[in-house]
């Protein structure tokens, strides 16, 4: 029985068909006793023709039946509707619905019963009641044919009705089988049609996904994947993971390389990511697939399987070291001319303010020589070259980078040494070298502070003679606790995220040693925290977990004991449920910090998950209202901007929860609000939280003023965003008074003019798909911090600010050829659209200018080639692009 050759869900079907359409049908407002006549000629024909048709089905005599079914059938399919309104043969047909079931149950096996049952399916499409699911009942007794010749209409209707079945077949444990048979009709039909996210919502469902991949083709695998991608952040754990892994399965079925890597590393999953590069036979694209290793800041090793020449592996090794990335970031300087050196002054902009507060500003305090110093690192990071630190020794003055350093008081060197870190970062063998004199000093605090500027230079790049661990090993012993916090720290950033064994064999100890004092003990916590950042790793969880339990009553008090529930948390970063052992010891601690350690720990765990429930926990924690004494509120208000930070929609609704906690909330929770917001929108300036935290900034409560105006500092972080610009100009002239807020304010000013506008902080990358665990945890570690600031940042441990090193990475598109030397091409850059799940080739970016490459990217910022003359080897332009020449590129004449 063959099916018809005009069976679309549109079929033009004859002439006279089309005429009935424009005929329009009856006036609602007249009565139904009119009803007749106001059909026209042709509808009251049809209608009479189908109620013979009727008639004819229970004849006796079964080829009249026949004949009679297939004119209906015929009738059925071949009229088309508009969007609103019912097909005339399903209008006519609505009376004898009851009639024809009647009839169907009383009619003896045949072919002809599932011809009628076939027809009282697509019947039941308008006619069924709620619930009912006839038309899946009829489908199933009806016969095999082609479900798609009925419309896009039934088969949607049909994906519906087996949703509900199967849920109720699952819970009564009844065989699905046939409904199945009946999905991957529709699944096919689905993917034929273009309606791929249609295909992947039933095969969810109906928890059937595999089926996907044997139905996904070379036109439409990109799209099914970015919407499973896109759904994987709305799903529950574990759906969410096989979900990617599905989107995974098709990448790799299809070379799509580039892109399943990066749901390798957003699994973490490091067989899959070994996979791709054994899967992948070209060199070129293998060191693609190393820029982005090296951005996600995965420390990982090749071996002859992923590459089996020895010096291209080397210089695949070379990249994922991030040893370019230095070279890249000055490239990118030069093409925007911002080479020459800036002193603080020039980000203060003092001669724009009133008199009072330039006149202040002039007096030589220590305090202010510290932030001076903070904002020139900050300012100046990467460049390898500043007004303060690194100019050239004049023979009168005998050293003036010595006069900078001695500006500072005590604790103040060892931040202005570290600067020099900052300022030569990613570039090891300039910043080893200027750092180097430091070293024979005979001030203790100096030399910390050039052991602390070790770590920060090597931040991020790996290098085979690890020259950070030579350098700051012998230091770790020392008497002087801030020699050995200098060297512990520099380790801890130097080696974030590598699981260096050898750091944990020499750090360790420090953790049991009873005569240690605190402040080495939580920074040596953190350190390990660092280096194992995501591992779960069991020693090193035990190592801080003893720590914990030695600490007596009066170090419980302690700003510096809430480091170490912090260590133990960034082991778990991201980790969901591995936290959850750790977490039982946790409840075991003295009650003074087992709550802070149970929140720590829970928000590290489900930092960047999107986790609602978790988000519903802190929220509920912070709704308690206790007496000033308590601190776990701030770690919890911090954790719902952690978890809540995966995707916009979440982003947005935790403002808003956070808005409503700066109504209700006691101090200690309005002092750590002005922080999450921050991390929401990191080198994100959005208006509205601009417009919070400025509000904030001027708030009665001294810490509140001061989270807020560092958050201002973090939101605008390497943006150069002259409205923050302007805000902090007026701070610093409405705080000139009070020393601690003014030096909020410049360290403010510093992060804003990060890198003079060509960093960013922002944990996540790959069009916001990537989070790096290093960045976040140095970023989560500055904002604990931040929750005690006159105990830390205020105090002796302001270098606890160079942590937000770990986060920082030019927010460039540097297009490179195959020789990785740069290329400059044309590139549109403008606002990322979402077309996730949209028909046809939507346009991805909207609002675009074209540039020639490098060029910088701002938050939602997305880049696309504007020439056919090369391929980029990655599917998204951001940071390092190999591009390949188009062998099919003509040029136009």
């Amino acid at each position: 029985m063959e099916p018809e050759p005009n069976n679309t869900a549109s079929g033009s079907g004859n002439p006279k068909e089309e005429a009935t359409l424009k005929v329009p049908s009856k006036d609602p407002k007249k009565k139904d006793d009119k009803k007749d006549e106001d059909l026209s000629e042709e509808d009251v024909a049809l209608k009479q023709q189908l109620e013979l048709y009727v008639e004819r089905v229970q004849d006796t005599d079964q080829g009249l039946q026949k004949v009679a079914l297939e004119s209906m059938r015929q009738e059925i399919r071949t009229s088309t509707s508009s969007m609103t309104s019912v097909p005339k043969p399903l209008k006519f047909l609505r009376p004898h619905y009851g009639t024809l079931k009647s009839y169907y149950d009383t009619m003896p096996d045949s072919d002809l019963k599932k011809l009628l049952a076939d027809i009282l399916s697509v019947l039941a499409l308008t006619m069924s009641a709620e619930g009912e699911r006839e038309s899946l009942k009829y489908r199933l007794l009806g016969s095999e044919g082609d479900i798609g010749s009925w419309g896009h209409e039934y088969v949607r209707n049909l994906a519906g009705e087996i949703a509900q079945e199967y849920a109720k077949r699952v819970n009564e444990e009844a065989a699905v089988k046939d409904l199945i048979e009946l999905v991957e009709q529709i699944v096919a039909f689905h993917m034929k049609h273009n309606a791929e996210p249609e295909a992947v919502d039933l095969l969810m469902e109906v928890e059937f996904l595999d089926l996907l991949v044997k139905h996904v083709d070379s036109t439409n695998y990109k799209r099914t994947c970015l919407y499973l991608t896109s759904s994987a952040r709305y799903l529950p754990g574990p759906d969410d993971m096989s979900v990617l892994d599905i989107a995974y399965t098709i990448y790799t079925k299809f070379e799509e390389f580039p892109s399943a890597l990066q749901i390798a590393l957003y699994l973490d999953n490091m067989q899959h990511v070994k996979q791709v590069f054994t899967s992948c036979p070209d060199l070129l694209r293998k060191k693609q697939f190393c820029y982005i290793l090296a951005r996600q800041g995965l420390s990982f090793e090749l071996d002859e399987e992923m590459c089996a020449d020895d010096e291209d592996r080397e210089a695949l090794q070379e990249i994922i070291n991030n040893t370019k990335l230095s070279e890249g970031y000055l490239t990118l300087a030069r093409d925007i001319e911002v080479m020459e050196p800036k002193s603080p002054e020039d980000i203060y902009k003092a001669h724009l303010l009133d008199g009072r507060a330039s006149a202040g500003a002039s007096v030589d305090s220590a305090r202010q020589n510290l932030a001076a110093t903070f904002v020139n690192a900050f300012v100046n990071a990467g460049f390898g070259q500043d007004k303060l630190m690194t100019v050239p020794s004049e023979a009168s003055s005998g050293g003036s980078s010595g006069n900078w350093l001695f500006k500072n008081k005590e604790h103040g060197k060892a931040s202005a040494a570290a600067s020099l870190g900052m300022i030569h970062i990613w570039d090891v063998d300039a910043g080893l070298a200027q750092i180097d004199k430091y070293f024979h000093s005979n001030d203790n605090h100096v030399i910390a502070g050039a052991l602390l500027g070790v770590g920060v230079v090597n931040c991020g790049i790996k290098n085979d003679c690890d020259p950070a661990l030579a350098l700051l090993a012998d230091y770790l012993d020392k008497e002087d606790s801030s020699i050995r916090i200098g060297a512990i720290t520099g380790l801890g950033l130097a080696y974030a995220g590598t699981q260096n064994e050898q750091i944990r064999d020499k750090l360790t100890p420090i953790l049991g040693d009873p005569k240690a004092p605190l402040d080495v003990i939580a920074f040596t916590a953190i350190a390990l925290g660092l280096v194992y950042v995501g591992s779960c790793n069991e020693d090193v969880a035990q190592a801080i977990i003893f720590a914990l339990m030695d600490r007596s009553e009066s170090d419980l008090g302690e700003p510096l004991t809430r480091l170490l529930p912090l260590g133990l948390g960034l082991l778990y970063l991201g980790k969901q449920d591995s936290v959850e052992a750790t977490a039982e010891v946790s409840k075991t601690f003295n009650e003074k910090i087992r709550k802070y350690c149970d929140m720590t720990l829970l928000s590290c765990a489900y930092a960047g998950t999107g986790n609602v429930l978790k988000v519903q926990h802190f929220l509920g924690q912070c709704a308690q209202h206790l007496e000033k004494g308590e601190t776990f509120q701030g770690p919890a208000v911090l954790g719902i901007a952690m978890v809540a930070m995966a995707e916009e929609l979440g982003l947005d609704m935790a403002i808003r929860s956070l808005e409503h906690l700066l109504q209700y909330g006691e101090q200690n929770i309005r002092k750590a609000v002005p922080l999450a917001l921050g991390l929401l929108c990191i080198s994100n300036p959005k208006v509205h939280v601009m417009d919070t935290l400025s509000r904030l900034s001027h708030d009665a409560d001294t810490e509140v003023a001061m989270a807020a105006v560092i958050s201002l500092g973090l939101i605008g972080a390497g943006t150069n965003n002259a409205r923050i610009a302007g805000m902090l100009r007026n701070l610093s002239s409405y705080y000139y008074k009070e020393a601690s807020l003014l030096f909020c304010v410049r360290i403010a000013q510093g992060f804003v003019h990060m890198g003079k506008g060509l960093l960013t902080l922002a944990p996540y990358h790959s069009e916001r798909f990537l989070l790096s665990p290093t960045a976040l945890a140095g970023l989560v570690v500055l904002l604990h911090a931040c929750l005690d600031m006159k105990a830390i940042i205020l105090g002796k441990y302001h270098y606890v600010l160079y942590f937000v090193v770990l986060a920082m990475q030019p927010r460039m598109l540097l297009t490179v050829d195959e020789n990785l030397k740069p290329l400059s091409v044309a590139v549109r850059v403008g606002q990322a659209v979402d077309v996730v799940g949209q028909a046809g080739r939507p346009k991805t970016i909207t609002g675009f200018q074209t540039h020639s490459t490098p060029v910088l990217l701002a938050a939602g910022d997305r880049a696309e080639l504007a020439t056919e003359k090369y391929i980029p080897l990655s599917p998204i332009l951001e940071g390092f692009v190999i591009l390949k020449e188009n062998p099919d590129y003509r040029e136009e004449a």
